[in-house]
Parts: C-alpha cells; sequence; structure tokens
C-alpha cells in the first residue's frame, strides 16, 4: 500500500493534527509519503521521518502559501498520480477536509471524514466515523480502488521515532483557474498557545460578566500553558476575538483538558468541545446543561473558584 500524507504548516512548522495523521498512515503499514505546500522549514520538513515518512514532497511555491483550496487539490492530485497512491490521509480540518473533497473527485476515490480509527480491512476496507456532531458513529466502507482519508483531532497517538525523511523538491504547473479565488483579507490568531493545537483550553462564557474580567481566565490559562477560548454570544459581544470563539460554528477544539468557566453548555457549543478528552465545568447554575457532558463538575461563581483554582495550580506546578 502506497501512503501520501498532506501535512499543514504553521509558521513553516507541521501542525499537530497533521503529525497524527502522518502517524495513522504509518500505522496503515506500506511506504509514506508526506507532502508539503509553500514554504516550509527545512529542518522541520526532515523531521517528517520521525513519524513515519520516508520521502517528503516540498512544493515551495510562495503562492502556495495563501492555502487556495482548488491549487491545493491541484498539486495533491498530480502527487497521487505520480507516486501511485492507493490512500491519501489529512487531518479533518477546515482547509484540510474540503481539499480531500475536490482531491476525491479528480481522483474518482472513496472519501470519509471524521475517522475516528484505523480501518477494518478483514473484508473490504471500512472506517469507523463520528457523526452528528460527535453524538454517534458509523461504518463506512470505501470500495474504490483509491481512498481519501481524513481522520478526526486525536483519532491517532503521535508518536516520535528516530529517522530522517529525504526531501524532494516538487514542482507542479498551476494555472489562473487553480488561484480563480481572491481572498480579500485575513486574520491571523495570536498568543503563546493557538487554539485548535492546543493540549489544554481554558474559555468563558456570559457568565463571566464582561471583558474585563478575562484576566483571571487569562493567568490560569498561562499557568496551565493553555489556550484561551469563548463560546459565541461572546465573540458576537466583542469581549474576544472571533478567532476565539470555539463551537459548531467556530473553532473546533479536541485537547487532553476543556476548562469551561461560566459557560451554560449549548448543543452548538458542545459540537465544538465534544472531542475533548477531559471536560471541567465551573457554573454557579447546577441546573446547567454543560454538567450532563462533563467529566468533573464545580458548581461555584467563577469569581470565587478560578483565582482559588490558579492559586492551587501555582502552588503545585
Amino acid at each position: 500500500m502506497s501512503v501520501l500524507v498532506f501535512i499543514e504548516t504553521s509558521e513553516g512548522k507541521a501542525k499537530k493534527s497533521s503529525l497524527e495523521a502522518l502517524c495513522y498512515a504509518k500505522a496503515l503499514g506500506g511506504s509514506v509519503t508526506a507532502i508539503v505546500l509553500g514554504p516550509a522549514d527545512a529542518n522541520s520538513l526532515q523531521d517528517l521521518g520521525k513519524y513515519g515518512a520516508s520521502k517528503v514532497l516540498h512544493a515551495a511555491d510562495a503562492k502556495l502559501e495563501q492555502g487556495i483550496i482548488q491549487a491545493y487539490a491541484t498539486v495533491i492530485t498530480k502527487a497521487m498520480v505520480d507516486e501511485n497512491t492507493d490512500v491519501l490521509v489529512l487531518a479533518n480540518s477546515s482547509l484540510a477536509t474540503p481539499v480531500a473533497a475536490k482531491v476525491a473527485i479528480k481522483t474518482g476515490a472513496s472519501f470519509a471524514s471524521n475517522v475516528t480509527e484505523l480501518p477494518d480491512i478483514t473484508s473490504g476496507f471500512k472506517v469507523k466515523r463520528s457523526i452528528y456532531t460527535g453524538k454517534a458513529f458509523c461504518w463506512q466502507e470505501l470500495k474504490n480502488a483509491k481512498k481519501v482519508i481524513a481522520i478526526k483531532k486525536n483519532a491517532a497517538e503521535v508518536i516520535e521515532n528516530s529517522g530522517s525523511a529525504m526531501v524532494t523538491p516538487y514542482v507542479v504547473q498551476l494555472s489562473d483557474a487553480d488561484f480563480n479565488t481572491t481572498i480579500l483579507s485575513s486574520e491571523k490568531a495570536t498568543g503563546d498557545v493557538l487554539l485548535p493545537e492546543a493540549e489544554i483550553v481554558v474559555s468563558g462564557g456570559r457568565g463571566m460578566k464582561g471583558p474585563e474580567h478575562w484576566g483571571m481566565l487569562e493567568e490560569l490559562a498561562k499557568t496551565l500553558g493553555a489556550a484561551t477560548g469563548c463560546s459565541k454570544p461572546v465573540s458576537d459581544m466583542h469581549w474576544r476575538p472571533h478567532h476565539e470563539h470555539v463551537g459548531q460554528t467556530g473553532v473546533k477544539v479536541a485537547p487532553q483538558l476543556y476548562i469551561a468557566v461560566g459557560i451554560s453548555g449549548a448543543i452548538q457549543h458542545l459540537a465544538g468541545v465534544n472531542s475533548s478528552k477531559c471536560i471541567v465545568v465551573i457554573n454557579k447554575d447546577p441546573e446547567a446543561p454543560f454538567f450532563k457532558a462533563a467529566d468533573y463538575g464545580i458548581v461555584g461563581d467563577a469569581f470565587d473558584v478560578v483565582p482559588k483554582l490558579t492559586a492551587a495550580l501555582k502552588a503545585a506546578l
């Protein structure tokens, strides 16, 4: 089996979700080739060998840094042909998933998104998928010769070994039609820890009563080495920037620990966090829906609980 893995980058380095995809591909067996589009750090490209890639194709065209879906699909489709690839694996993300869908159309491949486990190949090629915003699972059989698999966050453990990949420049002739989308503006997320890649997330809701009270959440996040997030009403009221909005229509996160402070737990918010390994809810309303989804819950006033929690963590860490 020949597997191609699309690697998304941030600041020239591979995202954790793409390293998960690479480790998933390695577990499939067979040869694994990674492809990186746009400018990237040379050492980081070689380091992909530590996660299972034997070769890395680097399409360094600066225009590919823009993240134009059609252009990405053109490059990856050609790479699948050139490498005689059976399976394309990538992370389930706002960029990679639409790219995957276009590649599947171009190559006539079967496509599955939100895949949570390695395939069952005892009889055919079946993958387990998360559906209905994480409320259920289904098994989907991929019958076509070529297959495109977008894995959900935390579907594979990132395992680092020794090794270095052979990096090969990869040039594809792109036409104007590949760039028929115009990006008018973009807002780049900032912070010590970026929300989509964070292992720990501290989020606040309307229970924080105003943007002036966010300092205590930021202090808790800093103590834990966490990213900060918020509910949709908070970003709509401009208490926090929109790139911190976690939920069905915002950023979907899958950290090891998600701490929700003053968030009621509407279904739209839960859809964005239900892949978290552990959820801790702090809310003074014991009937808040979020408690039903929580692994641990604290019924209490956030303005009393959070400072004490931060102080305890500082003393213990």
